[in-house]
């Protein structure tokens, strides 16, 4: 009854994982510039990739695999919003601007604020 129960959320979290990651790969392709891509493609992508790891953790029902795919999850989540920050920060250092319907550009401010004083 248990195996059942746990063999559905795993079912349940692999859906939901993999339309995380589906959502990510069309903000990939649909969004106008680097930086819009990118949050996509890191917010939904570790959603989805951990979303997907928590159900193997489910479904293999084996400690070990459980144990790997669990650290794996805390990898993706410690590791992508900080890898995406910095490509962000070396983009816009290195001249790539926002599109045009980007309202507000705080990094600009901040570096005028800093070369100012």
């Amino acid at each position: 009854m248990i195996a059942d129960i746990v063999l559905c959320l795993g079912g349940v979290l692999l859906i939901l994982g993999a339309i995380f990651t589906l959502l990510a790969a069309i903000g990939v392709i649909r969004l106008p510039d680097l930086y819009t891509r990118m949050h996509a493609a890191s917010k939904a992508g570790a959603v989805g990739g951990g979303l997907v790891l928590v159900a193997v953790a489910l479904i293999s029902m084996d400690v070990a695999v459980s144990v790997r795919a669990l650290i794996g999850v805390l990898f993706l989540l410690l590791t992508t919003p900080v890898a995406a920050h910095l490509l962000a920060r070396a983009s816009y250092l290195a001249g790539y601007r926002a599109d045009q319907s980007t309202v507000r550009d705080d990094l600009k401010t901040r570096l005028e604020q800093n070369s100012g004083s």
